[in-house]
């Protein structure tokens, strides 16, 4: 799918989808500094441009007919690190949403913490989505689910036109582990310690880490061991001369960006753009999941023109009907591959997925009802 990633900071998000195997044809940006980075890394081209004045970007961007459009507007506004205030910079939420109004790709990926999910430039956001036609998809993921080797939870709000809301939900639940992957896990035992500092917002937190636990959420600063260190009883061990801060390349392995990706800028510029990033692991996770749901609705929609047709003839239903029946059809394959081998087997097989069978009565009734149509349909060809 051509793909174009809007606040595309370093890169992050960029590298996970077309890791993927996602064509990332353009990438917007307004940090000069990032945008040289993103530069170094990528052979696709990068704008500066103040996504602000979406107006005029809208115009460039559907020039370029994305079918995808990925991007994580500024967080601070909204993180558990700042001030917890919206500004300015959260109307940039906004515009992203306003940008998918005007360019209408067929799906969106929109990346923030896990807080944002509540903020008022998210429900203004979400409102023009809904209006637009669009399903949507909200969930917080925690990255150390999902490959990456840290603790960090960020909100996903992913949407496709004329699906039901929480179409993807199910896949990307499913492919979560249920176990929350460690520094060691990640990289065996090659980062050559086993014990790591990382400063607190206050010392009323913890700051001593082990290898053999997830690492907290990296963030833009990265701080050496003050003087005087008063520790906590809640430090992995006790502060000793073997114990240091992350390195600005350990802190970008922990991102999951490869050890051969390219930084530029003063180290206050690197930290920032490392700490900013979607890990590129967790990127890739719900690119893949996306990757998937199309892939397996692939066999379905090939024929959704003659079963709408079938439907017409046989049923006489609404256009709302039609719709709603192709778009529980969809779900049904995001859960369970339909093939022409399975036939009337295909519903016995669906209700035997764990993930058809945590849906809610209703939905199960309703996925049952397409299903059903959808195989008279074949057994009339």
């Amino acid at each position: 799918m051509k793909t174009v990633d809007l606040f595309a900071g370093c890169g992050g998000l960029s590298l996970g989808f077309q890791n993927a195997g996602f064509d990332i044809i353009a990438a917007y940006e307004n940090w000069e500094i990032a945008v040289n980075n993103y530069k170094a890394n990528f052979r696709h081209p990068v704008y500066r441009k103040d996504l602000s004045d979406y107006t005029e970007v809208s115009k460039e961007i559907q020039a370029l007919s994305p079918d995808l459009i990925i991007g994580g507007p500024p967080c601070q506004d909204f993180s558990h690190a700042g001030k917890r205030i919206e500004a300015d910079r959260a109307n940039l939420t906004e515009s992203y949403a306003k940008i998918i109004s005007l360019v209408r790709p067929k799906y969106f990926v929109m990346e923030n913490v896990d807080r944002a999910q509540t903020s008022n430039a998210f429900k203004n956001a979400e409102s023009i989505f809904k209006s637009n036609g669009y399903g949507l998809t909200k969930i917080i993921l925690d990255a150390s689910k999902c490959g990456v080797p840290q603790k960090r939870k960020r909100f996903f709000c992913i949407g496709a036109l004329g699906e039901q809301d929480d179409f993807l939900k199910d896949l990307l639940l499913s492919k979560q582990s249920n176990h929350e992957m460690t520094l060691r896990d990640y990289f065996g035992d090659t980062l050559g310690f086993q014990y790591y500092y990382r400063h607190p917002r206050n010392y009323s937190r913890r700051a001593i880490f082990s290898i053999d636990e997830p690492a907290p959420t990296i963030r833009g600063v990265n701080r050496p061991v003050p003087k005087g260190y008063p520790g906590h009883p809640n430090d992995a061990c006790k502060l000793s001369d073997d114990v240091r801060s992350l390195t600005t390349l350990e802190r970008s392995l922990i991102q999951t960006f490869p050890s051969t990706y390219k930084w530029s800028g003063s180290k206050t510029d690197m930290e920032q753009m490392i700490g900013n990033a979607v890990p590129v692991k967790l990127a890739e996770y719900v690119a893949i999941s996306l990757s998937e749901y199309l892939q397996s609705s692939a066999s379905v929609t090939n024929n959704i023109e003659s079963f709408q047709e079938w439907l017409i003839l046989n049923y006489d239903y609404s256009p709302r009907t039609i719709k709603d029946t192709v778009s529980r059809l969809k779900r049904a394959n995001s859960l369970f591959e339909y093939s022409k081998s399975s036939g009337e087997d295909y519903l016995t097989l669906l209700q035997k997925q764990q993930s058809f069978n945590s849906l809610s009565v209703s939905v199960k009734s309703q996925i049952k009802r397409a299903v059903g149509l959808y195989t008279q349909f074949v057994a009339n060809q």
